[in-house]
């Protein structure tokens, strides 16, 4: 069942560690496919290098398990309340990478300080709010899941395709596993250079909007104009 998917969702988890976004099992991929409403997420606690296909879990988006033998990621609730409330995306990538963690755990945002930034997420990476007793108590993972669906009330989960748990770790997300992890490794990489430039400037601002929106929309724009044309696709 779905085994194409599970080949993508498989190299994705196997990429957290060829892109040292992880450490140990400290991350997890999924994949969703749309028609079938089903997720397929990695095992939990099982070594990058000892993951196989099947391994691999299918749910449903109750979370009921249709295909696997090992117990899913303890993440997954999270990653099925995404799914549920980000229609456009098909993957998800939570992981513990360095730097990305480090503003996480600081309660920061990352404003958009350059335009690496600005190629890949429109504006301030946003943090969550702390959860609640009463919401880590009962229902963790899923309240997690709840928590970034708040975040997002007045933002695009499109243009910023990831966010920064507060005292946790970063998640991102894509139009595919592979692009997920791709979010999750920029992720990490903008939040080093943050890191890097605010200690050789503590007072560093955002760079202008105009330059935001320029970088931004020349890649993901309605007249973007990076890269190739793409076969079908008009000048």
């Amino acid at each position: 069942m779905l085994e194409q998917l599970k080949q993508k969702v498989l190299k994705a988890n196997q990429d957290l560690v060829k892109y040292n976004l992880v450490t140990l099992t400290w991350g997890n991929v999924s994949g969703i496919d749309r028609k079938k409403n089903l997720v397929v997420i990695k095992p939990s606690g099982v070594d990058y290098d000892k993951l196989k296909i099947n391994d691999m879990i299918v749910l449903d988006l109750n979370g009921k398990i249709v295909e696997g033998r090992l117990r899913p990621s303890s993440d997954t609730p999270t990653h099925i309340e995404l799914y549920k409330n980000f229609n456009s995306i098909g993957g998800i990538t939570h992981s513990h990478s360095t730097y990305a963690t480090i503003f996480a755990q600081s309660c920061k945002e990352i404003p958009c300080y350059g335009t690496t930034h600005a190629d890949h997420f429109y504006g301030t990476i946003p943090v969550t709010r702390f959860l609640t007793k009463k919401e880590v108590e009962v229902g963790y993972e899923l309240n997690t899941g709840k928590l970034i669906v708040e975040r997002f009330k007045v933002l695009d989960p499109i243009a910023t395709p990831g966010v920064l748990l507060a005292g946790h770790a970063p998640f991102t997300w894509g139009s595919s596993p592979a692009e997920s992890v791709k979010n999750n490794l920029i992720l990490e990489r903008v939040a080093e250079m943050a890191f890097a430039a605010l200690q050789l400037n503590p007072k560093l601002k955002a760079i202008p909007k105009h330059i935001i929106n320029k970088h931004y929309m020349r890649k993901h724009g309605p007249n973007a104009y990076y890269g190739q044309i793409k076969p079908g696709k008009k000048k």
